[in-house]
């Protein structure tokens, strides 16, 4: 037997008898994500013993260094713990932006004394990050940001205010750009810095949706003292940072991960009949649906095996983002067909207080966050088909 065939029946057996049969069921909406962080309440004791089962194994994060709180696990191993996790339909024991833009950045750039104080904090789910970049003035043009940060010796002083800053009225710390020299081109000057978000002088308001919900904030700064030993990189280099940072981010935005198949609950909902479904049209969008999707999923697999293998992402993040983002959309757009005139309950404990709207209206947004998908396509046209501009 090779090793890594006995690491699959050892990875195989540990996730049969560890993950609780609850934690093998899709999330039911929102609030039902197991995000972490000091003030998370746990939905169940399921949740809570999946998330310490995981973490404790490095397996929130297999493949970071376990010094740092990972698994420690190879690209392969990697590979074989989520397709075994896919076999039991375990769900992910953590969501977190720590992990998935964070994390990256500073085993890239951090100190090791940084990557020690922090990452094994997001492995186990013990703090909750927010991402500080956008600006009322500063959006797609990200690098026209004027948060302010002014050196005071030990400390940076920090003023401006950010804006659609996810889940910023929940999250713990920030991770945040902002404009150390404002005498250089817009570009430069710009630095990357964490801070706690109970410092003095951050505030946050809630921006509410057309989904009715509010994940995202305006956010705040006033006089917000951030230690000199949270700056990431160099001073006034914070702009490589953000640029590798934001290409995990729309990576992770295109990987909408392996919810429910639309076939599945197309026949749970509507029957199947001489084993079909009875609308041949609605049969055939499905269909091409799943085989985009299942493509898509390769495709991202791929990604991932080039970045683990040290290479440069770079525009095909942009792809990654634009593909998996129009591939969400038309998910709820079908959801909405298979459940008809149902799909439109705003409120009410039948529909679970009107998820399936309030999520086909949600994945509007993904067109704009991380980077609009004009953006992207222009990214894409400039540096992936090297068209003439």
């Amino acid at each position: 037997m090779s090793d890594l065939e006995q690491f699959r029946q050892e990875t195989r057996a540990w996730l049969e008898d560890n993950c609780p049969a609850s934690m093998r069921k899709p999330a039911q909406g929102e609030a039902d994500i197991c995000w972490g962080g000091r003030r998370f309440e746990f939905q169940s004791e399921d949740q809570k013993l999946w998330l310490e089962r995981m973490a404790s194994r490095g397996w929130t994060v297999p493949t970071w260094p376990k010094e740092y709180g990972g698994g420690g696990l190879s690209k392969d191993e990697n590979k074989i713990l989520g397709e075994e996790m896919r076999r039991i339909k375990a769900r992910s024991p953590l969501t977190s932006f720590g992990i998935w833009m964070l994390g990256p950045a500073l085993l890239k750039f951090g100190t090791h004394e940084q990557k020690l104080e922090h990452l094994p904090k997001i492995a186990r789910g013990e703090i909750r990050w927010c991402q500080g970049y956008s600006e009322p003035n500063a959006g797609s043009d990200l690098a026209s940001l004027m948060t302010k940060a002014e050196d005071k010796g030990d400390y940076y002083l920090i003023n401006g205010q950010k804006i659609w800053t996810s889940y910023a009225d929940k999250a713990d710390w920030i991770f945040c750009l902002v404009r150390t020299d404002f005498s250089a081109t817009k570009h430069t000057g710009i630095s990357f810095i964490l801070f706690d978000m109970e410092s003095e002088g951050v505030s946050t308001k809630p921006i509410k949706l057309i989904s009715g919900y509010s994940p995202f904030c305006e956010t705040f700064f006033d006089d917000v003292k951030a230690d000199k030993k949270n700056l990431v990189g160099e001073v006034n280099k914070g702009w490589t940072i953000a640029k590798y940072l934001l290409t995990h981010e729309r990576t992770g935005i295109g990987d909408m991960g392996l919810p429910t198949p639309l076939s599945a609950i197309a026949r749970d909902k509507l029957g199947l009949e001489d084993g079909e479904l009875a609308d041949t049209m609605l049969r055939h969008q499905i269909a091409e649906h799943e085989i985009d999707a299942a493509s898509f999923m390769f495709t991202i697999e791929r990604a991932k095996d080039q970045a683990k293998a040290g290479g440069d992402m770079g525009a095909f993040s942009s792809m990654l983002k634009y593909y998996g983002t129009e591939l969400n959309k038309d998910r709820h757009e079908l959801i909405l067909k298979v459940n008809g005139s149902e799909a439109l309950e705003w409120e009410g404990q039948f529909s679970n207080n009107g998820e399936i709207a309030r999520s086909w209206l949600r994945t509007k947004a993904n067109s704009i966050e991380g980077g609009t998908t004009e953006v992207q396509l222009n990214i894409i046209a400039k540096r992936i088909l090297e068209l003439p501009a």
